[in-house]
């Protein structure tokens, strides 16, 4: 007989409203009732008691670089692949994220820490780990380069790749002018300012020809995997609609709010970032967050460099209800990868839809429970701390 866990008093989100003293019960790994909760405990079931508590799906993440620190915690140092993807699975977990598309940086910028050789390293035992608790899938960043492009293709199967974004980080381009760039590359990156300087003049001249040439093998590459294609800091609205021409259905941190705006007519799903919700988030220069959410045209927060910040992001108060800001960190995202039968929400009615199952973990009780559809490796539900 399977297991059946009854959670009373918590406020449920659900996409379209919140259950105030609603009560969610789980028949081994399905959501069997969403409703209110009644004054008579469920005979044969075990009780948690989750008054004062927020229950909401799992948390979707699909672009965190965090596991790039994890293995390179600073210049220099160089921890063990097991030990990267094993610490950014048990922290994102503690933060919500139950499913991560870790974002893997194919560049190869001299002496840098994302060299295509670790690149290809962390993305390999990321796919390959039998060993983690949340669903962990990779999102492959590709650098218009020749040599980035060749290793993502022959060191991948096309069906390790879960989500493909094409970026290039150079002078005057996307997020960083001249300055920008240098402070980088420089201070971040640990290059010294002959290396950058360097890195600069190569990335600023490819011909136009060549750049619209590899974009062309990215897309293809994208295509062959299944996976969708994403877009990276989109300057202008003129940006958008070439990568719109290309199949790009994701715009993620488009920069000026006339960009995310052409983004939204044209059908991409928008990704910003969770950290720049925060005051004081944004780069300088950059569009805010919180502007793009005033204008309706934020669809998916990412956290970035910062896994924390996207447990916080429906705590932030936009003027908006409690459903609307979860939306952008699980069914929204959910929807954008095809997750038809994973993470991202609880139903509104009282029967799950067929296929869906519910990850659980329990352990202490904390402020906040997040529950998910699960990995093919754990089925468990976790109670996780607050952010307010």
């Amino acid at each position: 007989m399977p297991e059946i866990i009854e959670l009373r008093h918590a406020t449920v989100v659900t996409p379209t409203h919140c259950v105030e003293d609603g009560r969610v019960i789980i028949t081994g790994d399905r959501i069997a009732h969403v409703g209110s909760t009644p004054d008579r405990r469920l005979s044969r079931a075990t009780t948690i008691d989750a008054e004062g508590l927020v229950l909401l799906p799992g948390i979707i993440d699909l672009h965190g670089d965090d596991i790039e620190h994890h293995h390179s915690p600073r210049a220099g140092a160089t921890m063990p692949l097991r030990s990267a993807v094993m610490t950014a699975d048990r922290l994102n977990l503690l933060n919500g994220i139950t499913t991560k598309f870790h974002a893997i940086a194919f560049e190869n910028p001299p002496d840098d820490e994302r060299t295509l050789s670790t690149a290809n390293a962390l993305a390999t035992e990321i796919t390959a780990a039998d060993y983690t608790l949340a669903d962990n899938r990779l999102h492959a960043r590709c650098e218009l380069t020749d040599e980035s492009i060749a290793t993502v293709v022959a060191a991948l199967a096309p069906e390790k790749i879960d989500l493909l974004s094409v970026m290039h980080h150079a002078p005057g381009e996307g997020q960083y002018d001249a300055d920008g760039f240098e402070r980088h590359y420089h201070e971040d990156q640990h290059l010294s300012t002959d290396r950058v300087a360097r890195l600069a003049n190569r990335r600023q001249s490819v011909p136009e020809s060549t750049r619209e040439d590899r974009i062309a093998r990215i897309v293809d590459l994208a295509d062959r995997a299944g996976a969708p294609l994403a877009s990276h800091d989109d300057s202008s609205p003129a940006a958008v609609d070439r990568v719109d021409a290309l199949g790009a259905t994701i715009s993620e941190y488009p920069l000026t709010l006339d960009t995310i705006q052409r983004a939204t007519e044209r059908g991409l799903t928008t990704v910003m970032g969770a950290p720049h919700l925060q005051p004081g988030g944004s780069l300088p220069g950059n569009l805010d967050t919180d502007a793009a959410i005033d204008a309706d045209c934020v669809d998916v927060l990412c956290p970035d460099y910062h896994p924390p910040s996207l447990l916080a992001a429906p705590f932030v108060d936009t003027g908006e209800p409690l459903p609307t800001r979860g939306k952008r960190v699980t069914p929204n995202p959910r929807g954008v990868v095809g997750q038809t039968d994973r993470t991202g929400r609880i139903p509104r009615s009282s029967c799950h839809p067929p296929g869906q199952r519910l990850a659980r973990i329990d352990e202490r009780r904390c402020d906040c429970l997040f529950y998910t559809y699960p990995s093919p490796r754990d089925q468990r539900v976790t109670r996780l701390p607050s952010p307010v």
